[in-house]
């Protein structure tokens, strides 16, 4: 038998859209203006966090986390799809390819496990605000943090030594826009059962129980907001709240759109999907938390017209 047939190649085709170019040069022009913004609000919502001492909190701990998770995420296959899309160059190689697979799908579960973390820290907030600092302490969060990104990066990895240590027919055409798990598995003529059980395994653990682990932290943070008496009080604890929720909103409404969409679906429809999941959802993320959250506003305020030195000053 032929060793080649069943062996990984040294580089992969990346199909993308090549059926529909016209619609690849319009997707490019909105996918790099989608990327610039993802990469220069989340930049600035991470600089700002940096450097205005009045958001040195837990919350915004979490929040300049979620912006690295997104410029990382969208920077690890964004350059290499823009010049798919321009017909530039539709192959990948190898370890470029191994790479994007590990780093889109670990940066996923960690963004699961951070938007979960972030839920338990606006429950102590509501909850149990009297004890907020002593149980979000920052040597706490450091290690929270930690875990969640240790977590997700070490199961991508357990993945990714899976994938890649099946045989593979000589077949190298990925029929998507980046390197990603289930587009590869789909290459491979050997028995993924394995892969697709521990797939399963992690999604219910990683992506399922965060979800759940939300929901239950907005049931409690819910009653408590209702038994606060004023309603000024009740809008402005949920008004603490309502990006966070924003968020967990938009990527897991995405993800079910993509995971439970029909099965005859068009794949070109399937594709643009997961596409829309992969870069606008983290361009929204910044906007979400400047827009949506009062301290975030006043600090860019005071960056505008000078007064974030003042803040600075007032802070100590």
């Amino acid at each position: 038998m032929d060793r080649t047939n069943h062996t990984a190649a040294t580089e992969y085709i990346l199909l993308g859209l090549q059926d529909h170019h016209s619609l690849e040069i319009a997707l490019f022009v909105l996918c790099l203006g989608i990327y610039c913004i993802t990469l220069l609000g989340n930049a600035f919502l991470v600089g700002l966090i940096v450097m205005d001492p009045h958001l040195h909190s837990p919350m915004y701990f979490f929040i300049s986390n979620l912006s690295l998770i997104d410029i990382c995420g969208t920077s690890s296959f964004t350059p290499m799809m823009l010049l798919n899309f321009l017909d530039v160059q539709r192959t990948i190689s190898f370890p470029s390819c191994a790479l994007q697979m590990y780093l889109t799908l670990a940066l996923g579960t960690t963004e699961c496990l951070l938007l979960v973390v972030m839920a338990y820290d606006r429950y102590v907030a509501i909850c149990q605000p009297l004890r907020y600092l002593e149980l979000m302490n920052g040597q706490l969060c450091t290690q929270m943090a930690a875990t969640i990104w240790g977590t997700g990066f070490a199961n991508s990895l357990l993945h990714s030594i899976l994938a890649w240590r099946l045989p593979f027919c000589g077949h190298h055409i990925i029929n998507h826009f980046f390197c990603e798990i289930l587009a590869v598995l789909k290459l491979a003529c050997g028995d993924i059962s394995l892969n697709a059980l521990l797939l399963m395994v992690a999604t219910v653990v990683l992506t399922v129980t965060p979800l759940l682990l939300i929901c239950l932290s907005y049931i409690f943070i819910l009653t408590a907001i209702l038994r606060i008496p004023s309603a000024t009080g009740r809008s402005k604890a949920f008004s603490t709240c309502s990006a966070h929720l924003t968020v967990v909103v938009i990527f897991y409404g995405t993800i079910s759109f993509m995971y439970f969409k029909p099965k005859d679906q068009d794949p070109s429809v399937g594709k643009i999907i997961t596409l829309l999941y992969a870069i606008v959802a983290p361009s929204l993320n910044a906007f979400i938390y400047s827009l949506r959250n009062t301290e975030v506003r006043a600090a860019v305020t005071a960056l505008v017209w000078g007064g974030l030195l003042t803040r600075k000053t007032s802070h100590f």
